[in-house]
């Protein structure tokens, strides 16, 4: 059975290890609700997502899983102050997601046209329990 992971660029940027297809790594997961990823990867795409790779705050939510990555892919969007705001704060704009498969991810990306990289969907499987091995070691 493989899972959709949502890893955000800043985790990756603060304290994230770089990591690749085919690497094994050790990640804290916790589940998330779909929706609130909607806006990001569009609706349908949102409702792979089964966890989020995270590294501070929440202690005892977070499971520590032994990975195998599959497949990483960069998501971008736009974020725009939404019309009629009595804020000003930046939301992700709905159906402006460009996503860009990659083979390995260290938290950084190449800039796209008119959208900011956000973070990463991660396709994984369940790694089999065994000692640590240097893939898996601070990842």
């Amino acid at each position: 059975m493989t899972l959709t992971i949502w890893v955000d660029d800043w985790q990756m940027q603060c304290c994230g290890a770089s990591f690749a297809s085919g690497d094994v790594v050790s990640w804290g997961l916790m589940e998330v609700d779909p929706e609130d990823y909607a806006d990001i990867v569009g609706s349908e795409r949102a409702t792979e997502i089964d966890f989020c790779e995270e590294h501070h705050g929440r202690e005892g939510e977070q499971v520590p899983t032994r990975l195998e990555v599959l497949t990483i892919a960069e998501v971008h969007c736009r974020y725009e102050v939404p019309r009629g705001s009595a804020t000003n704060v930046y939301q992700p704009v709905s159906g402006t997601t460009v996503v860009v498969p990659l083979k390995a991810a260290d938290g950084w990306a190449e800039a796209q046209p008119d959208v900011r990289f956000v973070g990463y969907l991660v396709t994984a499987r369940r790694a089999a329990d065994g000692p640590d091995d240097e893939a898996a070691r601070g990842r």
